[in-house]
């Protein structure tokens, strides 16, 4: 194989290699992925924007090449970290995964408006993808990778609670509405606006800027208030869970019979 395919592979991709290199490269990459975020902030600012325009405009280039160069690197060795039956599949696939698009988000806003002409509203939304890059500092931190593993490995769980929130909410908006509804035209004069309601009080965060005035209003939002504590803590419950399993798995890997290897429970039998 390419010795400077492997070099490059070894390089941008974190694995059991460790190389110093490999470890500068990750640091610098994430270092650049912050700082291009906080340049991206100070862009917002009308005052700042003005008065150093140019050396941000420069800085926000520099990250680009950055970024270009990295995302070439990757695509260049993509047979070796999404090995296919032959090279340009082994692209799309890379291209087309969860970090491909990322790194793709990254630069893609520097390019676009140069290549095909672009009226400001499509601008606006092209700025807004420019500070989902930092989302590429996923990649590079062990922190981060551990809490998405986790939340992939308890999908199933977080999507039944979502699925039973999104019955309750309807429902919630439904019931308010013909209760409170002739009390309080201006507050709940369709389903659709007490839905508001509903992801206030089912969330628990209560903003008390719509509430209901009626003792039966009052009851079914205590209880429906009282349902969102449950709610609001069974996935906070099953993410901690799993976050401190990991934990555990990670500093005695032969403990709860799992195995070290693929982490697959053991059978004792």
């Amino acid at each position: 194989m390419n010795k400077w395919k492997i070099t490059i592979f070894r390089l941008v991709e974190k694995g059991s290699h460790g190389q110093k290199l490999n470890r500068v490269f990750d640091y610098f990459i994430q270092s650049l992925i912050i700082a291009s975020v906080v340049v991206i902030i100070l862009e917002s600012i009308p005052e700042i924007n003005l008065e150093h325009n140019k050396i941000l405009y420069s800085f926000n280039v520099f990250t680009i090449i950055i970024f270009s160069i990295e995302y070439l690197m990757r695509l260049y060795v993509s047979d070796l970290t999404h090995p296919s039956t032959n090279r340009l599949k082994s692209a799309l696939k890379f291209i087309f995964s969860g970090y491909g698009l990322i790194d793709l988000m990254a630069i893609i806003p520097f390019y676009l408006p140069r290549l095909i002409m672009l009226d400001l509203r499509f601008v606006r939304i092209l700025r807004l993808i420019r500070f989902l890059r930092i989302l590429k500092v996923n990649r590079y931190n062990d922190s981060l990778n551990l809490i998405w593993s986790v939340i992939k490995e308890k999908r199933s769980e977080l999507a039944v609670t979502g699925f039973v929130t999104f019955l309750i909410l309807p429902l919630a908006s439904f019931i308010m509405y013909y209760v409170e509804g002739e009390k309080q035209p201006e507050q709940f004069p369709n389903i659709l606006a007490s839905f508001w309601w509903a992801i206030a009080t089912l969330t628990t965060v209560g903003y008390g800027d719509v509430y209901p005035i009626t003792a039966l209003g009052k009851f079914i939002s205590g209880f429906i208030a009282i349902i969102g504590i449950g709610l609001v803590a069974l996935p906070t419950g099953l993410i901690s869970a799993g976050f401190i399993s990991k934990i555990e798995n990670r500093k005695n890997p032969s403990c709860n019979n799992v195995c070290p290897h693929c982490g697959k429970e053991l059978n004792n039998n």
